[in-house]
């Protein structure tokens, strides 16, 4: 982690909660390592603009190794970094590049939109035996709402219906569920029944829900 907050200190000790210095490549690489042998790193890049200088860590690392090990070994690795524009924070930590590390064949990657599936999917994304990026939207930060005590997780790779409806399919992520929804409220008074398909899970996609709710509908928006 790029920090160790005091709460984290105390409940899980100094020797698993680090504060490494501010050189995103350093410690992307050392949680490659870690993860090889037999960890479950969790790391943060804080905003997605500092993962551009640990590029080669991970589309030639991470991305790779468990490939270049023939399949002999897992890589485990949680990458937490927030993205999105919208909150003043000028062009360099505006950004939302998820098209450039879909791209890249090995990582996966989540998008949650709500409270409630952001802490379904980073148990799922920590458990998972592969490199996971979690993208966690900055406009989001403040949103509120029911997430159970107990241990749950969401399954990576499927999408959830957030709303359904039968004239028209939109697709839409982290904040713009949000404005997706409320734009169908507004549509609905006009008799205009929108379905809203959140993915969740950016790589893998679940095709088949979105497909499914178009072939209901006859139309596709993606937001």
């Amino acid at each position: 982690a790029t920090s160790a907050p005091a709460a984290l200190v105390a409940e899980f000790g100094s020797e698993r909660v680090r504060a490494a210095p501010i050189a995103e490549g350093a410690f992307t690489g050392i949680a490659v390592g870690a993860a090889g042998s037999g960890y479950r790193p969790i790391i943060n890049w804080s905003m997605v603009t500092f993962s551009f200088v640990a590029m080669d860590q991970v589309v030639n690392q991470a991305a790779k190794i468990h490939y270049m090990f023939g399949g002999q070994a897992t890589f485990p690795i949680a990458i937490r970094t927030s993205v999105g524009g919208g909150t003043q924070l000028a062009a360099q930590h505006s950004q939302s590049p998820y098209s450039m590390f879909m791209n890249v064949a090995g990582l996966k990657m989540v998008l949650p939109s709500t409270p409630y599936d952001m802490k379904g999917l980073l148990k799922s994304v920590i458990r998972d035996n592969n490199p996971v990026i979690c993208f966690e939207s900055r406009r989001l930060m403040g949103i509120e709402g029911d997430v159970p005590d107990g241990d749950y997780t969401v399954p990576l790779g499927k999408a959830d219906v957030k709303r359904e409806g039968s004239d028209i399919t939109v697709v839409a992520f982290a904040w713009l569920v949000h404005e997706a929804l409320a734009a169908a409220e507004t549509l609905a008074r006009d008799g205009i029944s929108v379905e809203v398909v959140d993915p969740r899970t950016l790589v893998p996609m679940d095709a088949e829900t979105i497909r499914e709710s178009v072939r209901k509908t006859g139309r596709l928006l993606i937001a």
